[in-house]
């Protein structure tokens, strides 16, 4: 599985993650999302150490290797302060960000929260959150209908790991109709999902999000621009987060919005095309 790459592990922010890592230089910190591990970015890992980078993809909270947090908490806001965290970890004063799926709400809330810390984000799949939880289009309500089932403690976690992850294959196809994904390509997270703590886990994510809304901090992130340079890569045909949800959102970056669509492909744009999505993310953060 590892091809080169072993996990390391650290302390940050309470929590014992686990990581990959690759190459010498600025640090750069690659978040995955849901249904992912950080083994999905060995490619960019490569890619940028290959550009001067030091890169560091780890395990969000509550993803195997990485500890599942004892207070449970999966908040934008936590998620946040692991990357700050983190960025200490590794010794660096600042970072660039890297995010797919919920690793993007994790660099938006970082970038947002500690501008001084993060230097350029890269969100992959995700607009501002703003334009996602306020103005989404009713097409993006049918297609986020999955965020309600995962409120549902118990229903959710049966349905997800039924008939070996039918459910989630499923919803990988819907969200990536162009993805060809082989079974070896999916058995990280279903090996971690497997395990009814970490199903749990990783549903904590969704199920943290509406007690956040209430928090003043979360207020802050819809409220204010993003305060450092963006690029944003949206696949055209995500059966996830529709490409309509990617425009109209300019007066949100404050700092910049590159808008980066990727034709033909899904929500899992750097697994379908690792190359490509490479390419766009090394070329944005070596300005």
């Amino acid at each position: 599985m590892g091809e080169g790459f072993l996990p390391k592990w650290i302390e940050a922010n309470g929590t014992q993650f686990a990581y990959l890592e690759a190459g010498e230089g600025p640090l750069v910190l690659c978040l995955h999302g849901f249904p992912d591990t950080a083994w999905s970015f060995r490619p960019l890992l490569s890619a940028l150490a290959g550009a001067g980078f030091r890169a560091v993809a780890p395990f969000m909270r509550g993803y195997a290797p990485s500890a599942i947090p004892a207070d449970g908490d999966y908040r934008p806001t936590v998620l946040a302060r692991d990357v700050v965290a983190l960025t200490d970890h590794f010794g660096a004063r600042q970072a660039c960000v890297v995010g797919h799926d919920w690793g993007a709400v994790a660099a938006y809330t970082a970038a947002t929260l500690r501008p001084d810390r993060v230097t350029r984000v890269v969100a992959a799949a995700v607009p501002h959150p703003r334009r996602f939880l306020l103005r989404p289009t009713l097409a993006q309500l049918r297609r986020s209908r999955y965020m309600a089932l995962f409120q549902l403690r118990g229903i959710a976690e049966r349905r997800v790991a039924a008939n070996r992850f039918a459910w989630l294959d499923g919803l990988i196809r819907e969200w990536s109709p162009g993805w060809n994904c082989a079974e070896d390509d999916l058995a990280p997270i279903k090996a971690d999902l497997a395990d009814p703590a970490r199903l749990r886990a990783a549903l904590g994510y969704y199920r943290a999000l509406p007690k956040d809304l209430f928090r003043p901090e979360a207020w802050q992130l819809l409220a204010h621009p993003l305060p450092v340079p963006a690029r944003v890569i949206y696949g055209e045909d995500d059966g996830c987060i529709g490409a309509e949800m990617f425009h109209g959102m300019e007066h949100l970056f404050g700092a910049g919005l590159d808008l980066c669509p990727m034709e033909g492909v899904g929500h899992f744009m750097h697994c379908e095309h690792p190359a490509e999505f490479n390419r766009r993310v090394v070329e944005f953060l070596r300005v």
